[in-house]
C-alpha cells in the first residue's frame, strides 16, 4: 500500500494535496503505512456500503459466483475468482448500477 501510495503522490499536480477515501482495512490505516506529505487518507466508517459503492459489488459476487462453493484447491479457488471477475468485467452496466446512488446522481 506505501508503494501505491508513493505512486499516487507522483500523480499529484506540484502545491496540490490529495485526499484519499478508503476503507478501514487493515492495511489502508496500519502504523507502517508510509503517506507522502501530499496525500491524506480519510478512512470512511465502518460497514458503511452506501458509502463505499465497491462492497456492494463485492456482495454482487459473493452472491452470484463466489458463495456455497467448495474448492479442491487453492488454485481452483484462484480460478473461479478470476472467472467471476472477468464475468463483471464484460457487464460493466452492471457495474454501474450496482454502484450508482439515487442520492447521489438522482438530481
Amino acid at each position: 500500500m506505501s508503494l501505491h501510495l508513493a505512486e499516487i503522490a507522483t500523480a499529484v499536480a506540484l502545491g496540490a494535496h490529495a485526499v484519499l477515501l478508503m476503507d478501514q482495512a487493515g492495511w489502508h490505516l496500519s502504523h507502517q503505512l508510509v503517506v507522502p506529505p501530499n496525500i491524506t487518507i480519510i478512512p470512511l466508517p465502518p460497514k458503511c456500503p452506501e458509502l463505499n459503492p465497491v462492497e456492494n459489488v463485492w456482495q454482487f459476487m459473493r452472491q452470484n459466483w463466489l458463495s456455497n462453493r467448495v474448492f479442491r484447491s487453492y488454485d481452483e479457488i484462484l480460478d473461479h475468482c478470476c472467472e467471476a471477475g472477468n464475468k463483471l468485467t464484460d457487464q460493466p452496466w452492471r457495474i454501474m448500477s450496482i454502484g450508482l446512488r439515487d442520492w447521489a446522481h438522482g438530481y
